[in-house]
């Protein structure tokens, strides 16, 4: 007998029948002798749909009862779970955050996991019942308040669980079948992985993907946990996500496996550029340009400085869409401090990355990608690299078929394409 713990995410719980088709497959997984805990994600659109209406009744909505709002719609797909589950004839429980003893700071709308202490779930997998959570939510100890965890927090919140009771493995369940060599919405072709290392998932979740969210993955890599990313709609595996150490479960004794050179081909739509431009080119300035970004909040990702041959200079930088004002506001309010002549803002980019272990030990990795981008005519405004990923910025309106052009140039294409069954995309 196993501990499985599942996550099911918002269009898997969408509506009743998908509710359905989901307590089938728990107790199906039940029925072959493991003890099941579920962690789930609000019903369909319905958190986009509950942050619609606190932005109709009020213009900045208080944070702590942001969280109230939000955290009711987990509850919904829980309680519901737990009832198609116990119309099958099986016992089911379901339990808040709090209740399942999910402790976080205390960070409105972006807490952090501090502690889990599941008492109340062990007494309930004991007692023969299979165990319902609803997802993205805590609870604070010291303010006594219910928080949520940001966007993928039913992931985290599924992780967690699974390293605090010590789970054989932790499904995530979603509308794709699996990890992917590219996002199969913009590239058809993209084929399945059958694992992936958590090294290289943690680059793909930052760079753009979205089957996984990176502080679900950077808690599984920290726990020793064992993801496997397959689909609600079909009864194939997936990809299994490997920290240091791990077996792939499907790997036979004895059996050794090259890793690939490129393991995917990441997307980013949601990053822009800003650039400092006429900075005095003295030491120092850009210390003092980054203490201002980093005051305002804005997560900086990528860093170009041009040369300089007049004694002023061009630095331009990335960040989130969403922390681009924040931080032209901050940086325009210290100008004549700084010294520097302009801003100039720039949303219409795409980043492009590329990811592989292999890249550690083969030639010409980067070679594939600017040869590839060349031959397409597509121009590299920013380039960043890791130990194991290139990442480039290009125009947002290329950036689609650039990625299709270079998950082409490794050989990453399949045969056929690859099947999406559900979900909204919003």
């Amino acid at each position: 007998m196993a501990l499985i713990v599942q996550k099911y995410g918002g269009s898997s719980v969408a509506n009743a029948e998908s509710i359905k088709r989901v307590a089938k497959r728990v107790v199906d997984t039940r029925r072959a002798g493991h003890d099941v805990v579920v962690a789930v994600s609000a019903m369909g659109d319905t958190t986009d749909e509950l942050l619609d209406l606190a932005n109709e009744v009020a213009p900045i909505p208080a944070p702590r009862e942001l969280d109230m709002l939000l955290s009711s719609g987990e509850r919904i797909s829980m309680a519901l779970l737990a009832m198609a589950i116990h119309s099958m004839g099986f016992e089911a429980r379901s339990f808040t955050g709090s209740q399942a003893g999910m402790i976080t700071d205390s960070q409105h709308g972006a807490a952090r996991i501090v502690d889990v202490t599941p008492v109340r779930l062990r007494e309930a997998l004991d007692e023969g019942a299979i165990v319902i959570v609803a997802g993205f939510q805590g609870f604070n100890r010291d303010t006594r308040d219910i928080t949520t965890l940001g966007r993928g927090g039913s992931d985290t919140t599924a992780v967690a669980l699974a390293a605090a009771l010590d789970a054989d493995v932790c499904e995530i369940y979603s509308d794709v079948d699996g990890i992917f060599t590219a996002d199969p919405r913009i590239i058809p072709r993209a084929q399945k992985l059958d694992h992936i290392s958590s090294e290289e998932m943690l680059e793909l979740a930052a760079n753009g993907a979205k089957v996984l969210y990176i502080r679900a993955v950077e808690y599984a890599r920290r726990h020793g946990v064992l993801i496997h990313a397959r689909s609600t709609f079909s009864s194939s595996e997936g990809t299994y996500v490997l920290g240091e150490g791990m077996k792939n479960p499907r790997e036979t004794e004895g059996a050794v496996m090259e890793e690939p050179i490129v393991a995917g081909v990441a997307t980013d739509f949601s990053q822009a550029k800003i650039t400092v431009s006429g900075v005095p080119d003295v030491p120092g300035k850009a210390a003092e340009i980054f203490k201002i970004v980093a005051k305002s909040g804005a997560n900086v990702d990528m860093i170009v400085q041009n040369v300089s041959a007049t004694g002023r200079t061009d630095i331009s930088f990335t960040v989130p869409k969403a922390d681009a004002a924040a931080a032209l506001k901050a940086l325009a309010g210290e100008q004549g401090e700084v010294g520097f002549q302009n801003l100039i803002h720039d949303d219409q980019i795409g980043k492009l990355s590329v990811v592989g272990a292999g890249m550690r030990t083969h030639s010409g990795v980067s070679a594939v990608l600017f040869e590839a981008l060349s031959a397409g005519g597509i121009n590299i405004e920013m380039i960043s690299t890791s130990e194991i990923r290139i990442s480039v910025v290009l125009r947002g309106d290329d950036l689609a078929e650039a990625a299709r052009t270079v998950h082409t140039a490794y050989g990453l294409d399949g045969d056929v394409e690859a099947t999406i069954h559900a979900g909204t995309g919003r």
